[in-house]
Formats: C-alpha cells, structure tokens, sequence
C-alpha cells in the first residue's frame, strides 16, 4: 500500500514540474514559441538524420528533385526517364532549395544525402505545430493553444511525416495558415458584423491557398471550399466571405499558380493534367490504388493510433463540442473537420496520412474542451484514458518483435526509452481522476517523445536488413570501383535508383547477366528468384564474373524477406 502511495506522489511531483514548463510557456507569446519549437525538435529529430531513404515515396519525390538537380531543368518532373505529373512542383522546388544550399555550403555528397531532403518536411511539421497555436488563439485563451499545438507536436502521424521528404508536412502547413486565417476573419465578422479586417489576414490565406496547389494541387482548395460552403449553409449567410476579398485574393492566387502550370502544360502537351488529375486524382476517388482501398471507418479507427497521445481525450471531449456545436468557434472547428472527413472516408483509396490536415481541427477542439473544464466525467468514457499506456505498451512489444524478426536482438538499447513512455503512459491513465486532465495529456506528449528516440533514434538505424539499398550502396562504395555501373534483377525500389544513381538499370536475371557483359566495373544485384535465369545466360554466353557479396535484408514495401547477391565482371 505504502508502495503504491510513492508512486502516487512521484506522479504528482512529475506533473507538477511538466505544469511548470507550461506556465513558463503561457508568460509570453516568445516563451510559448520558444517551448514549442523544442518540443517538436525533440519529437521530430531522433532518427532524422540516421533513417536511410525510405520506399517507396520518400526515394521517389528525392529522386526525383535530384534529377531535377543534374538536368537543371525546374518545370520538368521526371523519375528516371518516366514522367512523374501525380504532384505538382512545389515540393521538389523546397527540396532542390534545402540540397543546393547545403552544395553551395560544402556539404559533401548533398546530392544523395537523404535528411537534406527531409528539411522541408521538419520545417513545414514545425511551422505547423507554431500555427496550430495562433490559428488556435482565434479560438481559445493562450493555454489551451499551447496545449493544443502540443497535441499536433506529439502526434503520431506529424512525427512520421516530419521525418518523410514528401508533401504531406509542408501541405499541412499551407491548410493551417489558411484556415487561421479564415477562422479570424469569419469569428470577427460573427462578433461584429461589418467590422474592418484590413488585408494581412486575406492575404495570408490566398497565399497559403496558392502554395497548397503548388505543393499538392486541389486538395486544400477542397478543405477551405467545403469549410465555407458548410457555414454558409449553418448561418444561412456568406456574407462573412467578403471580408475574405475574394477576386483581388483569387487573382493573386492565379498570379502565384499560373506561371509554373502554364509552363508545364507548354512542355508536356496536356499529359500533366491527364496523369495527375485523370490518373491520380480521380483514380483514387473511383478505386483503391496500389492496393490502398479501405472501407468507411478506417480513418476513425486509425485516428485513435494516429494522433495519439491527444486522441485519449477525444472521447471526453465529444459529449461538450455536441452540446456547445452553435457556438461560433465549435462550429467553424465542425466545419473544417466533418465535411472534408465524410469525403476522404469515402474516397476509395485511403492512406493514413490524407486526414492530417483535419487533425488541427480536432486538437483545438479539445482544447477549447479543456479551456472551459467542460470533459466529460461519464465511467465509460474515462476508461478510455488506459489508451495513454496501451500505446507505449504496443510499440514496446512491437519494437521487441520487429527487433528479434528483423535484427536477430531484443533491442535492449531501446529498453530505457520504453520503461520511459510505459511509466508515463501509466501513471497518466492511473492519475487521471487524481490531478486532471491536463496534466495526464502532458505525461502523454513526454511519453511521445520517448517513443520517438526509442523508435526512430535507437530501433530503426539499428536494423540495417529493414534498407536494403542502403546496405548494397554500402558495398558498392566498398568495391574500389571508381563509376561503377549497376543493374537489378528482382530488387526495383526507388531508394536504390537514388543512392546508386539515376542510370541504375532494372531487368531480369537474364538482362543482368547481358549487362555485365558488357564492360568492367559493372555490378549487378539479383534476388533468389532471378539468380537462376542469370546463372543460366551467364553460362550460355561464358560470361566471367564474381559473386563479391549477399545482401539479406527485409523490403519494407513488398512485406517480404530479400536475400540480393552482388555481382560483378570479371571479363576484360
């Protein structure tokens, strides 16, 4: 009993020192920005500059901004030498940026250095994680912003894309400024109508508009049109969008836009809009796509990993945005997160990702719950608050599995990350009822971030089998070839074309075995299920060749284990 009641008043101490960060941060916008930006630093970081090049998006938007790099052509999109029209060029424009800088600094090998790539990403997650604080001012008092900026800075999902050079960071970024700026305009005109808003907001948010199609093309349009298309309908009135100036804000944004899509609609003769509106747009609402068709639902269950540890009291908080859902801020909030959540969970191809910019939504939500101590206190609902230690206890033993599957340990560096997150994890679920709320989601966003250097700093960089191109990168540089030359058979992920080089050649066993044919310092990578057609044409032609390695290692992307042999020429 007496061990029990420690326990007890080491949680409460604990919380006690996690409030006073927060009163620190609540001095001061500065302090606010400041604790923030360190929090999202410390989730973001772990793993960020270790993780090699991750299949199969990541390789291809890095491969592809590369190739942009070589040619020196920045309207064109191209992986290897097929078109990529399913985005358009915002995002390889930031990546080309961040890599030409670091070039120009003296970065050695910045052309095929993957966390150069991944700097848009981390600045977009934290610029984000800073808006979702001053779109969150619009709504509630500085403290419950600073906790809901937290929530998206502890997020699953923001820490996974933070980490990913891709679109998805940097879009969340465009939406957030968006939609705080449409939020203020529309909550001044709902306190005063007809008051004066000036131009800064406007032009924040067709701005942030303009940057959104540039980096992922209609989807933020999506978000803002059906945000006021639902208010309009819930006030019966749009006379709050004036204050948005739309046709100068329509025109600035067909200013910032145009240029680039009328340049590449010159250039690639209409295939453009084909591939990324035809193909990948539509394709997706009609059909699931590369096997990513999901049923209704999936987004709401996948809510409760994704945006943990805030997703706990998400539940408690439903109840008090029902009843307060005509209040002004409630239903801009609604309006932002359920039309655009109907969709996506009707759209046939569904990944985790796509909702993430609904998610700032859900976060002031609950903070604007908790700003008025309004949770509910119904017993079925707190029982939710065991999710604050089922999640540290999942990814504990899921970090041990994938450890012994893939690396043959029990990761036990990983260990002390993980009792972290666990206690945390436990004591915010046992403490709930005893010291609140606040305290308990800040217990989670520490255990957040403990997952975040066990997973991402300590478990991934060291299961090398987990990227096998970097491991065949590895023995290439190893081989004392100085250009060399490269082919694979069976093996045909994106991160091998970027680390190998954008000439990497694939084939099959047979066209490997034609390649090093023809001339030395050439290197073919065949997998198990190529090596005997190779072994065949290389004894059918009398090839002279060496087997200088194997490769074993596990392909994230097919689920399967690899085991890729390395060869060379031998023949003069």
């Amino acid at each position: 009993m007496s061990t029990t009641t420690d326990h007890a008043r080491r949680g409460i101490a604990q919380a006690k020192g996690l409030t006073a960060v927060l009163d620190y941060a609540c001095a001061s916008h500065r302090r606010a920005a400041l604790i923030l930006v360190a929090l999202a630093a410390l989730t973001f970081l772990p793993g960020f500059f270790q993780i090699p090049p991750v299949d199969r998006d990541e390789a291809r938007f890095a491969q592809a901004t590369k190739q942009m790099i070589e040619s020196g052509n920045y309207v064109d999109i191209h992986f290897q030498n097929e078109v990529r029209y399913k985005k358009p060029v915002g995002i390889y424009w930031l990546q080309a940026a961040a890599v030409k800088t670091a070039d120009a600094l003296g970065v050695p090998d910045a052309h095929t250095t993957i966390w150069l790539y991944r700097i848009p990403s981390l600045l977009g997650a934290v610029g984000a994680v800073l808006l979702t604080y001053w779109c969150a001012l619009a709504f509630v008092a500085r403290r419950a912003a600073l906790l809901a900026a937290m929530m998206m800075a502890s997020s699953i999902l923001l820490g996974v894309e933070a980490r990913l050079a891709k679109t998805d960071a940097v879009l969340l970024f465009t939406i957030v400024a968006a939609m705080g700026a449409m939020a203020r305009l529309y909550l001044a005109e709902r306190r005063v109508a007809g008051s004066a808003t000036g131009w800064p907001l406007p032009a924040i948010f067709w701005t942030a508009l303009a940057a959104g199609i540039l980096v992922k093309g209609p989807l933020i349009l999506m978000v803002a049109a059906l945000t006021a298309l639902t208010l309009a309908i819930c006030d019966r009135s749009a006379q709050w969008m004036k204050a948005l100036r739309p046709l100068p804000g329509v025109l600035w944004m067909l200013v910032l836009v145009l240029p680039w899509f009328v340049a590449i609609l010159a250039h690639s003769g209409g295939s453009f809009f084909a591939q990324s509106v035809g193909h990948d747009m539509l394709g997706k609402v009609m059909r699931g796509q590369e096997a990513h068709g999901a049923p209704p639902g999936y987004y709401f269950l996948l809510f409760w990993v994704t945006f943990w540890p805030g997703a706990v009291l998400a539940g408690l908080a439903a109840p008090a945005v029902w009843r307060a859902r005509r209040d002004p801020g409630m239903q801009f909030l609604l309006a932002w997160l359920v039309p655009s959540w109907i969709v996506f969970e009707a759209v046939m191809t569904k990944l985790p990702h796509y909702v993430l910019p609904l998610y700032p939504a859900v976060a002031i939500l609950i903070a604007a719950v908790l700003d008025r101590r309004a949770l509910s206190k119904n017993a079925w609902l707190t029982r939710g608050t065991v999710g604050w230690f089922l999640f540290p206890a999942a990814i504990t033993v899921g970090g041990i599995v994938l450890s012994v599957a893939v690396g043959g340990d029990l990761g036990i560096i990983a260990w002390p990350f993980a009792a972290g997150a666990l206690i945390l994890g436990l004591f915010a679920w046992r403490l709930y009822e005893v010291d609140g709320a606040e305290r308990a989601l800040l217990r989670g966003v520490v255990a957040s971030v403990l997952v975040a250097f066990g997973v991402y700093g300590v478990i991934f960089p060291s299961l090398p089998p987990l990227f096998p191109a970097a491991l065949l990168a590895e023995q290439l540089a190893d081989a004392g070839c100085g250009k060399p030359q490269t082919a694979s058979a069976g093996y045909e992920e994106p991160s091998l074309v970027f680390l190998l080089g954008t000439n990497t050649r694939f084939a099959d066993g047979a066209g490997a075995a034609e390649f090093l044919r023809r001339g030395r310092c050439r290197f073919a990578f065949v997998d198990t299920h190529n090596e005997r057609s190779f072994v065949q044409r290389a004894d059918a032609t009398a090839l002279r060749y060496d087997r200088v390695g194997i490769v074993d290692g596990f392909n994230v992307s097919s689920g399967r284990k690899v085991a890729i042999s390395i060869f060379r020429s031998a023949g003069p």
